[in-house]
């Protein structure tokens, strides 16, 4: 399925601006980036982020990227974004004022990057990398403690006959069961992940969806994966929105939080812009694509969409904001076309688990098929991994 692009408003409105040995959970908020890193002026005042970590450099080797026909023009100056969300109606006007998406260029760009080969030299650091960047995740009515147990095992010891296999960055479970994955990955340093405000659709009332992050976040969990209330935002109401994820932020307390987009069901490339800058305004941690549980989830060029987001909005307010691709990323030949869009956007600053991340359950098997494949020159057999 393929997004539309809506055409760009006025131009009156504000325009828009190795792999590790084992992955790490978010740290603790550090400064944000210097200012000659922004693109022109003083940053803006906006929420701290608890993301805005330095991270080890790690790459997965690729050519020099080709022009970016999808990047908007100059960022010029947004002045003080601390305004932008000051009433509905001028948030209305950012957001339409970002410059509108080439679909067309888009799209073409995701599959110029997607087609490019890895060498096998450089394939093992990314299947590592790749595999310290996953959210093993299980999100089913079905689930129970001991298949919760079971899945921290997994992400403990990906693979119990080689010991060199870099772990999991996070399991990622509904609330009621994040005190379960708590006591299974006491000691490591796999972060608990948890979903919450009325997951998946994101419709209920607020005091729910905070209830919801508060007993998830006193369970034990250190990030928390909200979702949007896509018919409010659909509807024009962005400061509802906004207002939402400021309050399960300050619910989250020292938990990361990620803003789940659902981008299957914001229609437009445009619309992905404009949430993606919302959700940062409204001080997210990470920008997510997709709650799994809808037709469309992450995608090379609606992921390509919130990666370009991401890397304006640094350059305009010094802040380092994540990115979690999620839902229908099942090989490794998949994941690797996300590094590299990662490598070509925002560069190897954000290649790691600390700002991005994939989110999964049967990944993390094709990647440990994959590894072992390239380590004896055969795949193993199908119960060389187990199905979960």
């Amino acid at each position: 399925m393929s997004m539309s692009s809506e055409p760009a408003a006025p131009p009156a409105s504000p325009p828009s601006p190795q792999p590790p040995p084992s992955p790490q959970s978010p740290e603790p908020p550090a400064s944000a980036g210097p200012a000659a890193q922004a693109a022109a002026g003083p940053s803006p005042t906006l929420p701290a982020s608890r993301a805005d970590v330095p991270g080890p450099a790690g790459s997965a080797a690729s050519p020099p990227a080709p022009a970016d026909p999808a990047a908007p023009g100059d960022l010029g100056d947004l002045g003080d974004l601390a305004d932008v969300a000051s009433s509905n109606a001028t948030l209305r006007r950012f957001l339409h004022g970002l410059p509108g998406v080439d679909a067309v260029g888009l799209e073409a760009r995701a599959q110029v990057l997607g087609s490019r080969s890895v060498k096998t030299t450089s394939k093992r650091l990314a299947i590592d990398l790749a595999i310290s960047m996953v959210d093993l995740t299980s999100l089913e009515g079905a689930d129970t403690p001991g298949r919760v147990r079971s899945l921290c095992g997994k992400a403990l010891v990906p693979d119990p006959g080689v010991r060199d296999v870099p772990r999991v960055a996070a399991v990622c479970v509904y609330p009621d069961l994040v005190g379960v994955a708590v006591e299974a990955l006491a000691g490591s340093e796999v972060a608990v992940a948890s979903v919450a405000t009325a997951f998946p659709s994101g419709r209920g009332p607020l005091e729910a969806k905070l209830a919801d992050t508060r007993l998830a976040v006193a369970a034990g969990a250190a990030e928390i994966d909200m979702v949007i209330d896509r018919g409010a935002f659909l509807a024009g109401d962005y400061r509802r929105v906004f207002e939402e994820i400021v309050a399960v932020r300050e619910a989250c307390g020292g938990a990361h939080l990620k803003v789940i987009l659902e981008n299957g069901e914001l229609v437009t490339y445009d619309n992905v812009r404009r949430a993606s800058w919302l959700a940062m305004l409204a001080g997210a941690d990470f920008v997510k694509t997709s709650t799994g549980k809808v037709a469309v989830n992450a995608t090379p060029a609606n992921t390509l969409v919130m990666l370009q987001a991401v890397r304006d909005f640094f350059r305009l307010s010094g802040r380092r904001v994540g990115v979690k691709a999620a839902g229908g990323i099942r090989t490794a030949k998949d994941a690797i076309r996300y590094l590299v869009l990662v490598n070509e956007t925002l560069g190897e600053e954000w290649l790691t688990p600390r700002r991005f991340r994939l989110g999964a359950s049967s990944l993390l098997n094709d990647l440990l098929m994959q590894r072992h494949k390239l380590a004896t020159g055969a795949y193993g057999g199908p119960d060389y991994v187990t199905v979960d």
